[in-house]
């Protein structure tokens, strides 16, 4: 194939049979390259090194409560559209520790940790999760309080999007308009076809790693067939979420007997929150050394579904299930809209597969949106 030899917007078309090269590309410009890979029945992130290190081979099949692998002769690289992590962790760290106190004879010493810069490649992006990113980005990086750690974070990455070939039934981002095409937000955006990847830049780092790439013009036929890919991953999707009456009637549900009969089934686990990937709630907690003489301030994940999150001043605001769960979705599609201007959900269906018994926001919506 003919390499492209200077930085362009065009999209190019790499050969699998090259794809090896392009996650060598990506290490030799000095990135730890991550992707999803296969562990314990789902896939996480983890480094790639190797081309075979990706699922190659496999499918995901979810449903709601419910989700598994399956093998598949399709040969395609990037046939698992998700598992229960986004990419949130790589910039919301799931602990992150703020500062270190020590004391010092009859006074101490604060220090911020902040966290060591490492350039990370994240391999196989999908759309929904690049929108995800953003929302997160509106709630960290808002122009008066950015929040510093975070930004280390966020600075450092490198996103590879794959646009989504296939939707799963749980899968409603087409309503969102978050998917299944990235559309920005992403360094480069790959959309697999049988025996070659389409390749598009979307950003400047992404335009200087092309020429690096054994690529070949892309022939309007291929670009044409990625369209239609996407497009039929659109229409295939069954669940959808309707915006058009929101946020204020779901306002105006707030005492719809529906919530009464969601929360009979939650279990306030917290299983939505945290593979969400634009939940953001977390609790500071201090944790000192056994001599007092130092101490480790740290930022962890937490969930609005949990009783002690809604302690404030020794009463609990959100005493009954029902009312943590009102908050989680009244937060996440209403008063979200009103905060940061968008929706904090993305659609991809993550909080439908990974609850325990099955509850589908796309189904409760549209029940609280009608009358009692």
């Amino acid at each position: 194939m003919t390499p492209i030899t200077s930085p362009s917007a065009s999209p190019g078309l790499l050969a699998k049979s090259s794809f090896q090269r392009f996650i060598d590309a990506l290490m030799a410009g000095g990135y730890r390259v991550m992707g999803q890979r296969l562990c314990d029945g789902a896939v996480k992130w983890d480094d790639v090194r190797l081309v075979s290190d990706l699922p190659i081979g496999w499918r995901d099949a979810q449903e709601p409560g419910r989700y598994r692998l399956e093998p598949t002769d399709s040969g395609r690289f990037f046939e698992v559209v998700n598992g229960p992590e986004s990419v949130k962790r790589f910039a919301f760290a799931p602990r992150e520790p703020l500062l270190v106190i020590e004391r010092s004879s009859k006074s101490f010493q604060a220090t911020p940790t902040l966290p060591k810069g490492e350039k990370t490649a994240l391999l196989g992006v999908r759309a929904c999760d690049l929108a995800g990113l953003a929302v997160q980005d509106r709630v960290f990086l808002r122009d008066a309080y950015p929040d510093p750690y975070y930004r280390t974070r966020r600075a450092d990455l490198f996103l590879v999007a794959v646009n989504c070939a296939r939707a799963l039934p749980t899968c409603f981002c087409a309503s969102l308009n978050t998917g299944p095409k990235a559309q920005a937000g992403f360094d480069l955006a790959l959309t697999e076809l049988d025996d070659a990847f389409l390749i598009e830049a979307g950003s400047q780092a992404g335009r200087e790693l092309m020429p690096r790439l054994p690529l070949a013009p892309a022939p309007e036929q291929f670009l044409a067939e990625a369209e239609a890919q996407a497009e039929a991953c659109a229409n295939s999707q069954t669940r959808r979420v309707e915006t058009a009456q929101l946020p204020q009637a779901l306002y105006d549900a707030h005492e719809h007997p529906r919530w009464d009969q969601v929360a009979a089934r939650c279990l306030a686990c917290g299983n939505c929150t945290m593979v969400c990937p634009t939940c953001f709630c977390h609790a500071v907690e201090d944790v000192p050394d056994l001599n007092g003489q130092r101490a480790e301030q740290a930022r962890v994940w937490d969930s609005c579904f949990t009783q002690e999150h809604g302690y404030i001043h020794g009463k609990n605001i959100r005493p009954a299930v029902k009312d943590r769960y009102r908050m989680w979705l009244t937060h996440k599609l209403a008063s979200w809209i009103d905060q940061f201007g968008t929706s904090g959900c993305v659609g991809c269906g993550r909080c439908i597969t990974w609850c325990p018994v099955g509850i589908d926001l796309t189904e409760e919506l549209p029940a609280l949106l009608k009358k009692a």
